[in-house]
Order: structure tokens, then sequence, then C-alpha cells
């Protein structure tokens, strides 16, 4: 909401001296935001100047120009050069002469007016059109005063005369404070955090209801089984010229307001709109067919509203129709046919309370926000109708020329806010400050609630606030104890740190190893990201055909309507994100949950979205919601070390997947084996099966698989515009915290010599490495402390379909120096029991 200042200081006091950053402060303090600031950006010397000569002069160029004589109320007239053709001798102008700042391209390179030399003469300043002094868009010629009926003295400080010197804040109003998208409420608050007095602009108009005219509300389907509108106060006014221009003050309110100014009727309802917080609407009376009727659209209607389109209607829209059908979308925009023009003689104008969901709904279901809706999806004043309308009444008889008709209509069927029960000491119970009570009652009423003693037969000694008409989030008690808080300021909120309660209490187990393996990522040179949980039906497929999944209802993007079941699909869209960005080289990660429903999940019954759920119903929604899993993926691709001085790249590939995945298992005090696997996405030949093993307290093993790596798929890759070669890795999480050990403790170092040994094994080609590596470490026993494949020779001197796996051995005894014999003899177990189970033979 921008706000300007000469018009916030005529319904609140402000000091001389006020300035912008005053302004804000004062708001922030009753929680408004600051967002921007605007206008002021003009200095002068700018005066009105009156045309003497205007000699045309063509040109080389083929452009003819103005070559002027100005009287600005100096002793001698200024010699100025203008191309436009639109004035002549005797045109009051508004004139930049040297040393004037105008605005310019952008906030940092205004334009400073200088004599300068052009066309063969010095023009001695600029003569102003409507967008070189920031009023407006029109540039087709300079701006004549007479065309905005003023007719000043030459020689007058044209910024003031035309409200240049003025100036805007700019506010974030949050959607439950739809009282503060208007001057009045602004004012308001203002006057709240300052003390200032405050008046009423909707209380300092004198109302008289119109009649004679039909209005009619048929609502046969409300929603929230509210009616459509429940407040429809119409006047009218003839005779008006709407040709007039619009006053230079009103139309700078409005262009700080940011809103352009049209005509002087349209700009007249827009300005009581940004006044009153009433948004106003109004129709040319002699283009309407008998009287108004709010309702429902019906299927197959259509509405050719103000922009230009027409718009097929939904049956939820709620209409302003007369008799030859629809005339408006109710509390979003006006429809084309009654539109205000330069013909228009006679006004009906139109101020109405809508229910803030049907038109919120409405005004997305066409993707058509204004100015109106805005307001009305907030929640607008009912009480401030009959004032607003009066008010364009006024200011259409007084700047347009207009004659008050007594026709008009005032439907009121508001209803008054619920009291709602308060005990005295809530606020200091809730909040922590001693708020004595009468500094709550005092401060209730400020905000314009009417406080009374409850009933006897209520809460003893307890409070019946009612909230005032403008404020329809004030609904319980906790609302009524912010109100309070806001209002005699945050800063007496006293800022106490909890104190950390005693036993040991702090991050579960499962939270703990979940920040280790983040934390492990990281360290090693991943970059932690946070996908979308959202997939498309077709992602979710490409990873697990078949899968079932979580289909949303209302979904963000129709496209991307299931719950993943998979980090790996959100990785790779990020991937391709940064490689379109440049990024070649990447080793992302990421921590999350996964939605992998069980048999039968979900409900097709959904609440209204405006109606709170009973508790069946919310039980019903809470049985319907899939296990939420928590997993860990990381993706590379690219080059792990780049190029340098006497080496070369070195590329991402299925090394790194398996090496994020073994530093996982670290972090989770697990150890995570690889094995020849498969999965629908991953390479065939360059995919493994990720297998935890643990020892228990009781010396028992256990295995479980608790994820996968690999390389994606080539076709898949190409066809996400990805490298040819993606590393991948997904984990189980939650396995890998169940199946890993608390309180493991680091092995001692150890004080006898290590013997070492190679191991060269002979097997089919078909057999996995990590298959014969984990027999041959089963086989030799105790004494073996590490074994690694070293080598995978495949080639001379070897059998057809056959390879030589070479594992590197060392062995230690706790207690004593082990021999040779010792050493070859845990081997050679190892290599037999690699023979029993896979035919290996010993390579000589």
């Amino acid at each position: 909401m921008r706000v300007p200042l000469s018009w916030l200081g005529e319904w609140v006091d402000l000091p001389e001296d006020v300035s912008l950053q005053s302004v804000h402060a004062a708001l922030v303090k009753v929680g408004f935001e600051e967002e921007d600031v605007h206008g002021a950006v003009l200095t002068g010397p700018i005066v009105v100047g009156r045309v003497l000569e205007a000699s045309p002069e063509p040109q080389s160029n083929g452009k003819t120009i103005n070559w002027c004589s100005v009287d600005v109320g100096e002793p001698e007239p200024r010699g100025i050069v203008c191309g436009a053709h639109n004035f002549g001798p005797g045109d009051k102008v508004v004139v930049t002469l040297p040393g004037a700042v105008l605005p310019g391209p952008t906030a940092s390179d205004p334009f400073v007016i200088a004599a300068r030399k052009t066309y063969g003469h010095v023009s001695d300043g600029m003569i102003g059109s409507a967008r070189e002094l920031g009023l407006g868009d029109e540039h087709d010629g300079i701006l004549r005063l007479a065309d905005l009926g003023l007719d000043p003295e030459v020689g007058t400080d044209a910024i003031h005369l035309l409200g240049l010197d003025d100036a805007a804040v700019e506010i974030n109003v949050t959607p439950d404070r739809g009282y503060a998208l208007s001057i009045r409420g602004v004012a308001r608050e203002y006057g709240h955090s300052t003390g200032a007095a405050f008046r009423d602009p909707a209380a300092a108009v004198t109302v008289t209801p119109g009649s004679g005219f039909e209005v009619c509300v048929d609502d046969a389907a409300p929603i929230r089984g509210a009616a459509g509108a429940s407040v429809f106060v119409t006047r009218a006014v003839r005779g008006i010229d709407p040709g007039r221009p619009t006053p230079p003050w009103m139309a700078s309110r409005l262009r700080l307001a940011g809103i352009r100014s049209i005509s002087l009727p349209v700009d007249i309802t827009n300005y009581v709109m940004l006044e009153l917080g009433q948004p106003i609407h109004g129709y040319d009376l002699a283009k309407l067919s008998g009287g108004i009727t709010v309702r429902r659209a019906t299927a197959g209607e259509t509405l050719q509203t103000l922009d230009g389109q027409v718009r097929t209607l939904h049956a939820e829209d709620l209409l302003i129709t007369d008799d030859s059908g629809p005339i408006g979308l109710a509390g979003v925009m006006g429809g084309a046919t009654t539109e205000l023009s330069a013909t228009t003689r006679d006004v009906l104008i139109e101020a109405a309370n809508f229910d803030s969901v049907s038109i919120a709904r409405t005004a997305r279901r066409h993707k058509l926000p204004s100015e109106a809706s805005r307001r009305f999806e907030r929640g607008v004043d009912p009480a401030v109708a009959a004032p607003a309308a009066q008010r364009v009444v006024d200011l259409l008889v007084e700047l347009a020329g207009g004659t008050a008709d007594p026709l008009g209509s005032v439907l009121d069927e508001s209803v008054a806010p619920t009291p709602v029960a308060l005990m005295p000491d809530r606020p200091a119970r809730l909040i922590g400050v001693p708020y004595t009570p009468e500094e709550v009652r005092s401060t209730l009423e400020l905000i314009g609630a009417t406080v009374a003693d409850a009933p006897a037969s209520g809460a003893s000694g307890g409070w019946l606030v009612t909230p005032p008409s403008w404020r329809p989030d004030l609904v319980d008690d906790a609302s009524l104890v912010e109100e309070v808080a806001r209002i005699t300021g945050y800063d007496r909120i006293p800022s106490v740190l909890p104190q950390a309660p005693a036993g040991g209490r702090g991050l579960t187990p499962a939270q703990a190893a979940r920040r280790r393996v983040g934390a492990t990522l990281a360290a090693a040179g991943a970059t932690e990201v946070l996908a979308y949980p959202f997939l498309s039906a077709a992602a979710i497929e490409r990873f697990e055909p078949g899968a079932a999944s979580v289909r949303l209802v209302n979904a963000l993007d129709p496209q991307a309507d299931r719950l993943r079941r998979s980090l790996l699909p959100g990785l790779l869209d990020i991937a391709r994100r940064n490689l379109g960005r440049g990024l070649t080289d990447l080793a992302l990660f990421e921590v999350g949950t996964v939605f992998r429903p069980e048999g039968e999940n979900g409900t097709d019954v959904i609440p209204v979205g405006a109606q709170r759920p009973d508790e069946a119903m919310l039980a019903v929604l809470d049985a319907s919601i899939p296990a939420q899993g928590w997993r860990v993926a990381a993706l590379f691709l690219g080059e792990a070390l780049p190029k340098r001085p006497g080496a070369p790249a070195v590329p991402s590939g299925l090394a790194d997947a398996l090496d994020a995945a073994r530093q996982i298992g670290l972090a989770t005090a697990v150890r995570v084996e690889a094995a020849q696997g498969s999965h629908p996405a991953l390479h065939p030949g360059r995919t493994a099966e990720l297998r935890a093993s643990v020892t228990g307290p009781d010396g028992r093993g256990s295995e479980r698989v608790v994820g996968v790596a690999g390389e994606l798929l080539p076709s898949i890759a190409a066809e996400l515009d990805l490298p040819r070669v993606v590393a991948l890795v997904e984990l189980d999480l939650d396995a890998l915290v169940e199946l890993g050990r608390a309180d493991v403790q680091a092995a001692p170092v150890a004080t006898m010599p290590a013997a070492t040994q190679d191991l060269s094994l002979v097997v089919p080609i078909e057999v996995p490495a990590g298959e014969v590596l984990a027999a041959v470490i089963a086989g030799a026993g105790a004494l073996l402390e590490h074994a690694a494949l070293v080598d995978d020779y495949r080639g001379t001197g070897l059998p057809d379909g056959g390879r030589s796996l070479t594992f590197a051995l060392r062995f230690r005894a706790p207690d004593r120096t082990l021999t040779a014999a010792d050493a070859s003899e845990a081997k050679l177990a190892g290599a037999a029991r690699a023979a029993e189970l896979y035919g290996a033979t010993v390579r000589e």
C-alpha cells in the first residue's frame, strides 16, 4: 500500500518536520513492514509560464520546431526551443528552468535541465509534458494548464501547484489487515503508534440514502453458507461532464498511490477506494436495463470484462446482472457493456460488500487480480459502503458538474461482529508482560472495540469484547491479546533465552545421525540442495515402473501432481537447471523424506478449504498419509578434480557415488558394502546394490539392502540433456540409523607388526568381485585386519571366460608377531572359502 503524506496528513496530525523515514518507523512499530518510498524526485526552479510567441521553423531533417518566447515572471522573457505543436501564444504552460531536475530513465540517472544550443538557438529551459513531469504517460504534446482547469499567475511555483512536492511511503499489508489498504486504515494505525489525533474520513461524510432503484441478491449457491453480497448501496448522479480534467492534486495522489489517471469519473471512484478502503464501481446509467440482480453464473454464460477479454463463467462466480444479462464480475471487474465513457452523462454508483472467499476464488479462477478483489478477499468494512457512495456523489457534483439524484438503494444484511469473551489477565498470562486491566481495556477501546462486563452467567470477572466492523480478523481471545501486544509495543515483551533442560535432552539419535550425514557430505565437498517433493507421473515411472504413488488433488503444478518416492529425480532436475546456467561440475546431495504408499493410502474426501475439518475428518486425513521415510541421495557429474599443471582432470563417476555411500556409512556407524545390482534407471553394468552390515553387542552380524549406487542410463541422460556419465547414490537413512550402533568406540592403536600378502584368484568372469572378496574375508578368520581388491586382470594366460582378481591382505594378531606361515595359512583359508563357493583357483 502506497500512502501519500499529504493525503495521510488530512486525517491524522503529522508533525511539521515529518519525513518518510519517521512515518515508516511509526508504522513499523504497529506491525507494518516498510517496502519503499516514492515521489519527491523533482527539484526547481519549475514555474508557470505564458507563451508570448511560437514561431515554427522547418529543419533540414524534416522536423519542424517552435522557437518560443515565454514569460516566466522575470524582467525578460526566455527563449525556448520546443518540438511540440499543441499550444500557441497565450497558453500557460510548465517551464523547467536551468538547474531543475526531472525524473530520468532510472532513479540513479535523473534529467538535469541546462541552457543548451540546439537547432541554431540557445534554449534557456524546457516546456514540460505530462510524462516529463512524472504526471502520466501522455507525451504527444506539452502540458497546457488550461486543460487541467488551472489559470495560475505567471511565475507561480509549478511543483507545489501540481502536487509534485508530495511523496509516499509504501508498506507491506499482511492478508489479515485488509483495513490498512486505505488511507483511513493507515491514518488510524499511525495514530495508534504515535498518539496523533485521528479523524475518520468516513465520519466526515453526511450520508443521504437513495431509493427507488431495484436491487436483488439471489444467491442460491452461497460459499461457506454465506450470501455472496451482504451490503449493496447504489446512488445516482446526473449531468456530469466526463471530459473535465482530473484536478492535479487528485492525479498526483493517485499517481503516488500507484494508480494511473484514466478519466475524472473513474479517478474519483479509485480515489474514494484508496481513501476509505471500499471498492466502488460506476455504471453508465443510460446503458443499464432495469434493476440489478446479484447472482451466481450459469453454465455457458460469458462476460466481456473491462480489459476486453470475453470470459467463460464458472457456476461459483458471483455476477452483477441486469435485464440484459451479466454486466460485471462482482468484486473483481466490471463489464464492458456498461462502462463509463466519454459519452456518459448519468452515473450509477455501486458500493457493496461481497463474500471474501467467493471473490478470491473468482479472481484466481480467471487470473484477474484487481485492486477491488485485493481488498474484498481480505475483508472490507461493511459499515463504510454508504459513506463511500456518498463521497463519490459529492466529488462528482463538485468536480464533474453533476447533480445528485435521489435514485438509489440501500440493502444491508451484514451481521454485527460477534463479541469475544476475554479475561482481563489473559494478555499478561499469554504475553508475559504485566498489563493492567485498565491498560488492556483502553487499548482495546483505542482500536475501536467496545468492552463490556460479561453477564453473570459467563466467566466471573470476564469481559465481552465486540470488535469494530473493520476488523474481521479479531475472532478469539488470542487475536485480541495480539492487538494489546501490538499497540502497547512489541519492545515491552522481554527477550528470554530458554534454559536447556537437565537430563541430557537434545537431538534424538535419528536427528543427530541425519545431521552427521549432512555435515560429512558437505565436508567432502558436496553441496546440499532441497528439491521440490512434487514430481510428474512420468518421472516416477522412469525410476520405478509400476510403483504406486500419492496424487495430490490441488497440486501447485498440474504437471507435477505426485509425491516423490525417491530423491534422485529431484537431484536430476536441479542438475539440469545448474547445467543450463553454466555450472558443469556438480556434487549435490539432499537429506529428505520420501512418500511410499503401502496398500490403500489417500482419500477422495477433501474438506472445503474455508472450513476447519472436524475430528472425524482429521482422523481420516491422518490415516490417509503414507509412510514418510528419510533418505539421503547424492549426484556427481563433470570433473571431480579439474585439470592442473602436470595432472589431467579426474572425471566423476561410479567411484564417487560408492565413496559417498561409504562416508555415509561411517557417519552412521554402519559398514556399507557394494555388490552387483540392478536398477531400471541405472546402467546395467555399472550399478551396485548397497548393503549394510553391523555386529551387534551379542556378536551376531546383520545385513540389509539399504540403497543403490550407479551411473544413469545414457538414454535417460540424453533425454534429460545431461552428460553421458551421471553418478547417483541413494540410501535408506532410517535403516542406517536402525542398524548403526550408538556406542561405537575407536579401535585401539595396534602395537604388534602387520604381515601383508597378496592373493590372486582366477574366477569365472560373471562372478562379482565383491562376493569373492566377502568369501576371502569370511575364510581368512580373525587375523585378517584389512582386505581390498587391487587388480582385475583379463587377458593372456587365463582360461576363456575367466579373470584374475588380486587382493591385498593385511594380517595382525593382538598379542604376538605373526610369522609368514601364520599369514599364509589364513590367506589360503580365505582362498579355500572362495574355491568352495565360486570355484576359484589360486593363480601362481
